[in-house]
């Protein structure tokens, strides 16, 4: 059975996803224990992501990393610097003495969210627009990332996940929404990813009213196939697809919110 260490083993992704893991062995490494139970293949490690030793000795035997540990929104620059930066560097550093060859990286949306819907799907992979310090953190494991699939011939996945939930809460949901499910295909089609070098995919599902494109997915085999209209119903004054102002669809900033004058950098957006 393939063993898959997931850092932020308790964090929301990663408890949204276990109960759809149950072909893999999965050991999971956060600074608390998961609120649930653990299931018959799982594991927990007690561990700090910015501790390399410890990452290195949580890497060891595992056959995919999955790193979804740090912070998950804004916070002060040293704090991003230390975490999220740091912490991503430590672990690629600790795969790569535990000989784990294949990484899936937790990027963010974030990592281009100045750019618009119209740059999105023009291109399959756009160049860093970071919104925040969070999103300069996101383009940092990016890099890192890549150094690492260059330098030590491992093969590293950065996914720029959208809005992950149960289920999409608005209209910018059913445009960006990344079902559980489809994290997990992601994670499958990492794992048994060949050849080395560093790819960025969208974490997106296969949504109606997408605004990023599939393609670099597609080519390492991720094909996402949830749909985010099924909860359209739900969605207050959300218009069929078609009769929207497409115009300024076209022209609405990747990251929302975050590119707002009253977002001030470091600070705590909740």
């Amino acid at each position: 059975m393939t063993t898959i260490l997931i850092t932020g083993g308790s964090g929301h992704i990663a408890s949204a996803i276990r109960p759809l893991l149950g072909h893999y062995r999965c050991r999971l490494t956060d600074l608390v224990a998961p609120e649930d139970a653990l299931g018959v293949d799982e594991e927990f490690v007690a561990a700090d992501i910015t501790d390399l030793d410890a990452m290195t000795a949580a890497c060891a035997g595992a056959n995919l990393v999955v790193h979804l540990g740090g912070h998950r929104q804004e916070r002060p620059f040293d704090e991003i610097l230390r975490v999220n930066i740091g912490g991503t560097r430590a672990v690629l550093e600790g795969a790569r003495r535990a000989g784990v060859r294949r990484v899936l990286l937790a990027s963010s949306g974030h990592a281009v969210g100045y750019a618009t819907v119209a740059d999105a799907r023009r291109e399959p992979v756009l160049d860093p627009r970071p919104d925040s310090y969070y999103g300069v953190g996101k383009v940092a494991l990016e890099a890192l990332g890549s150094l690492y699939a260059d330098r030590f011939g491992m093969t590293v996945v950065s996914a720029r996940i959208a809005a992950f939930l149960p289920e999409p809460l608005d209209r910018r949901g059913l445009s960006l929404w990344f079902s559980p499910a489809d994290m997990v295909r992601l994670v499958d089609a990492c794992a048994v990813l060949e050849g080395p070098g560093h790819r960025i995919v969208w974490g997106v599902s296969d949504n109606t009213r997408a605004w990023v494109r599939g393609d670099a997915g597609a080519a390492i085999g991720f094909r996402p196939v949830d749909d985010a209209e099924r909860h359209a119903d739900g969605i207050p004054g959300i218009m069929l697809p078609g009769l929207e102002d497409e115009a300024q669809i076209a022209a609405t900033a990747l990251g929302g919110t975050s590119v707002t004058a009253d977002r001030e950098l470091g600070t705590d957006w909740g």
